[in-house]
Protein backbone atom coordinates (compact mmCIF):
# COMPACT_ATOMS: atom_id res chain seq x y z
CA UNK A 1 0.00 0.00 0.00
CA UNK A 2 1.24 3.67 -1.09
CA UNK A 3 1.32 6.09 1.53
CA UNK A 4 1.08 9.37 0.56
CA UNK A 5 0.28 12.44 3.67
CA UNK A 6 -3.04 13.96 2.55
CA UNK A 7 -1.38 16.75 5.09
CA UNK A 8 1.33 17.48 2.43
CA UNK A 9 -1.69 17.38 -0.58
CA UNK A 10 -3.96 19.23 0.46
CA UNK A 11 -2.61 22.45 1.36
CA UNK A 12 -1.71 22.72 -2.52
CA UNK A 13 -5.32 21.80 -3.74
CA UNK A 14 -6.73 24.61 -1.75
CA UNK A 15 -3.86 27.05 -2.81
CA UNK A 16 -5.00 26.16 -6.31
CA UNK A 17 -8.47 26.52 -5.81
CA UNK A 18 -7.79 30.04 -4.32
CA UNK A 19 -5.74 31.22 -6.83
CA UNK A 20 -7.97 30.07 -9.85
CA UNK A 21 -10.80 31.40 -8.36
CA UNK A 22 -9.12 35.12 -6.97
CA UNK A 23 -7.52 35.75 -10.09
CA UNK A 24 -8.90 33.90 -13.23
CA UNK A 25 -12.39 33.76 -11.81
CA UNK A 26 -12.89 30.09 -12.05
CA UNK A 27 -13.27 26.66 -10.44
CA UNK A 28 -11.35 24.14 -10.27
CA UNK A 29 -13.12 20.60 -10.20
CA UNK A 30 -11.35 17.63 -9.16
CA UNK A 31 -10.67 14.71 -11.38
CA UNK A 32 -9.07 11.06 -10.64
CA UNK A 33 -6.33 11.17 -8.26
CA UNK A 34 -3.14 8.75 -9.95
CA UNK A 35 -0.48 7.01 -8.23
CA UNK A 36 3.28 7.80 -10.17
CA UNK A 37 6.54 6.64 -9.48
CA UNK A 38 7.85 10.40 -10.05
CA UNK A 39 6.74 13.48 -10.52
CA UNK A 40 7.29 14.02 -14.38
CA UNK A 41 4.66 15.69 -16.23
CA UNK A 42 2.25 14.86 -18.73
CA UNK A 43 0.98 17.98 -20.52
CA UNK A 44 2.59 20.22 -22.75
CA UNK A 45 4.20 23.12 -19.98
CA UNK A 46 5.23 22.33 -16.71
CA UNK A 47 6.23 24.35 -13.81
CA UNK A 48 8.74 22.64 -11.69
CA UNK A 49 9.22 23.60 -8.20
CA UNK A 50 11.50 22.57 -5.62
CA UNK A 51 10.45 22.25 -2.05
CA UNK A 52 12.60 22.36 1.48
CA UNK A 53 12.28 22.50 5.01
CA UNK A 54 9.79 20.85 6.86
CA UNK A 55 8.43 18.82 4.29
CA UNK A 56 11.08 18.21 1.27
CA UNK A 57 10.71 17.09 -2.42
CA UNK A 58 9.26 18.35 -5.86
CA UNK A 59 5.99 20.18 -7.07
CA UNK A 60 5.03 19.78 -10.91
CA UNK A 61 2.76 21.52 -11.86
CA UNK A 62 1.50 21.47 -16.23
CA UNK A 63 -0.96 21.92 -18.65
CA UNK A 64 -1.62 22.30 -22.27
CA UNK A 65 -0.43 25.31 -24.14
CA UNK A 66 -4.39 26.31 -25.04
CA UNK A 67 -4.81 26.25 -21.21
CA UNK A 68 -1.54 28.60 -21.18
CA UNK A 69 -2.74 30.88 -23.97
CA UNK A 70 -6.33 31.37 -22.03
CA UNK A 71 -4.38 32.74 -18.87
CA UNK A 72 -2.22 34.67 -20.53
CA UNK A 73 -5.04 36.28 -22.18
CA UNK A 74 -7.13 36.46 -19.08
CA UNK A 75 -3.87 38.05 -16.70
CA UNK A 76 -2.63 40.31 -19.47
CA UNK A 77 -5.84 41.52 -22.29
CA UNK A 78 -4.72 42.11 -25.35
CA UNK A 79 -1.81 40.13 -25.73
CA UNK A 80 -1.36 39.12 -29.38
CA UNK A 81 -0.36 35.15 -29.97
CA UNK A 82 3.15 36.66 -31.06
CA UNK A 83 3.19 38.32 -27.30
CA UNK A 84 1.37 35.21 -25.62
CA UNK A 85 4.51 33.35 -27.30
CA UNK A 86 7.07 35.92 -25.70
CA UNK A 87 5.21 36.14 -22.35
CA UNK A 88 3.73 33.25 -21.36
CA UNK A 89 6.54 31.82 -19.02
CA UNK A 90 6.89 34.45 -17.10
CA UNK A 91 2.86 34.83 -16.22
CA UNK A 92 2.74 30.62 -15.93
CA UNK A 93 5.43 31.03 -13.78
CA UNK A 94 3.83 33.98 -11.77
CA UNK A 95 0.69 31.45 -11.47
CA UNK A 96 2.76 28.98 -9.98
CA UNK A 97 4.62 31.34 -7.46
CA UNK A 98 0.70 32.54 -6.26
CA UNK A 99 -0.26 28.82 -6.15
CA UNK A 100 2.81 27.78 -4.37
CA UNK A 101 3.40 30.72 -1.65
CA UNK A 102 -0.55 30.12 -0.63
CA UNK A 103 0.64 26.76 0.04
CA UNK A 104 4.13 27.93 1.79
CA UNK A 105 1.30 29.94 4.16
CA UNK A 106 -1.16 26.94 4.74
CA UNK A 107 1.58 24.97 5.74
CA UNK A 108 2.82 27.50 8.31
CA UNK A 109 -0.45 27.11 9.72
CA UNK A 110 0.27 23.63 10.76
CA UNK A 111 3.91 24.30 12.16
CA UNK A 112 5.72 23.31 9.27
CA UNK A 113 8.07 25.65 7.34
CA UNK A 114 8.61 25.01 4.19
CA UNK A 115 10.56 27.22 1.33
CA UNK A 116 10.53 26.86 -2.21
CA UNK A 117 12.67 27.36 -5.19
CA UNK A 118 12.00 29.66 -8.06
CA UNK A 119 9.48 28.23 -10.39
CA UNK A 120 10.69 26.88 -13.71
CA UNK A 121 8.95 26.83 -16.91
CA UNK A 122 9.34 24.25 -19.45
CA UNK A 123 7.49 23.12 -22.78
CA UNK A 124 7.42 20.81 -25.54
CA UNK A 125 7.47 17.34 -26.00
CA UNK A 126 11.22 16.61 -26.47
CA UNK A 127 12.68 18.15 -23.46
CA UNK A 128 14.19 15.86 -20.63
CA UNK A 129 14.04 16.66 -16.95
CA UNK A 130 15.68 14.81 -14.34
CA UNK A 131 13.06 14.41 -11.62
CA UNK A 132 13.06 12.75 -7.73
CA UNK A 133 12.34 9.21 -8.65
CA UNK A 134 9.77 9.21 -5.35
CA UNK A 135 6.24 8.39 -5.13
CA UNK A 136 4.18 10.98 -6.51
CA UNK A 137 0.06 11.65 -6.55
CA UNK A 138 -0.64 12.86 -9.73
CA UNK A 139 -4.00 15.36 -9.44
CA UNK A 140 -6.28 15.98 -12.61
CA UNK A 141 -7.59 19.62 -12.18
CA UNK A 142 -10.09 20.64 -14.61
CA UNK A 143 -11.66 24.37 -15.01
CA UNK A 144 -12.98 25.51 -17.84
CA UNK A 145 -9.54 27.18 -19.03
CA UNK A 146 -8.94 23.48 -19.52
CA UNK A 147 -6.71 20.89 -17.67
CA UNK A 148 -4.44 21.29 -14.72
CA UNK A 149 -2.05 18.34 -13.14
CA UNK A 150 -0.55 18.79 -10.19
CA UNK A 151 2.47 16.15 -9.25
CA UNK A 152 3.42 16.52 -6.22
CA UNK A 153 6.06 14.10 -4.59
CA UNK A 154 6.60 15.46 -0.94
CA UNK A 155 7.61 13.40 2.49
Amino acid sequence: MVNINAEFVNPFLEAASAVFKSVLNVDLRRGKLVIKESPIPSLDVAILIGITGGVTGEVVYSMGYNMVAKIAQALVPGLNEYQIKEEYKDIIGEMANMITGNAMNLFATTGRRISMTTPTVVEGSNFTITLIKQTTLGINLYSPMGQLEMNVALK
